[in-house]
């Protein structure tokens, strides 16, 4: 009985070391999904079918179906990784919340890794930025101990406006540019900010699978725009 309780109190109520050993499980789990992903990806990309499949979602409508089954796993995930308190429930939501993205991810990486002169380089340079700006974000929230969950209401905002513009862009065809991801990166660094204030002030000390799952989601909206960036130098 009193573990149960234990597992219920809230990040911000436990003591230090049972605090710094929250963030470790967090963080570890968000090191093995960066991991995980780059598995799937690698495999997913190695079958012409799949590779084919998801390129051709990118044209029309289609990016706009491939988003929304995106978005529908993405707030299942979230949901089960919240709602259940079965560990097995919540990896499984978590591994299938990655599988989505390395699926997403395909027809970005495809064109960086295959048809952009120096795409080795470009893929190796996006990937070490976001980790340091990710790194750096965080470490602002725990070293200045602020509250910023304030940033919500600013971020919901901000990508239902970011959601009508790639809506937009799709029906009417006009490219976004590069503004827009310089945009969106903001917008991720915020979502960083946030989710890391939140493993203090949302999550209880079991929950270390859905804090990771935040992160992680934050982490790879980042590398995404980071990436177009980049791509768009080339």
């Amino acid at each position: 009985m009193e573990n149960t309780m234990e597992n219920k109190l809230m990040v911000s109520e436990l003591s230090e070391t049972d605090r710094v050993a929250f963030y470790k499980k967090t963080y570890s789990h968000v090191a093995v999904g960066v991991l995980v992903f780059v598995i799937f990806e690698y495999l997913l990309l190695q079958s012409e079918t799949i590779v084919e499949f998801a390129m051709s979602m990118t044209q029309g409508y289609r990016w706009l179906i491939m988003l929304g089954g995106f978005m529908f796993i993405t707030n299942y995930a979230e949901k089960m990784t919240l709602k259940t308190p079965d560990k097995n429930t919540q990896y499984l939501a978590f591994g299938l919340y990655i599988l989505a993205e390395a699926f997403i991810f395909i027809p970005l990486i495809y064109i960086a890794a295959f048809y952009m002169e120096s795409g080795s380089e470009i893929l190796n340079q996006a990937a070490i930025v976001t980790l340091a700006l990710f790194t750096g974000l965080s470490a602002i929230v725990f070293v200045t101990k602020k509250d910023f969950s304030f940033l919500r209401a600013g971020l919901t905002v901000g990508f239902f406006i970011a959601i009508g513009l790639i809506i937009a862009g799709t029906l009417f065809g006009f490219n976004l540019g590069l503004w827009f991801s310089v945009g969106m990166c903001i917008l991720a660094a915020g979502a960083i900010l946030y989710q890391t204030s939140n493993l203090v002030n949302k999550y209880s000390s079991d929950q270390y699978i859905p804090a990771a799952l935040g992160l992680f989601a934050s982490l790879m909206l980042l590398f995404w725009y980071v990436l177009s960036i980049f791509m768009s130098r080339d």
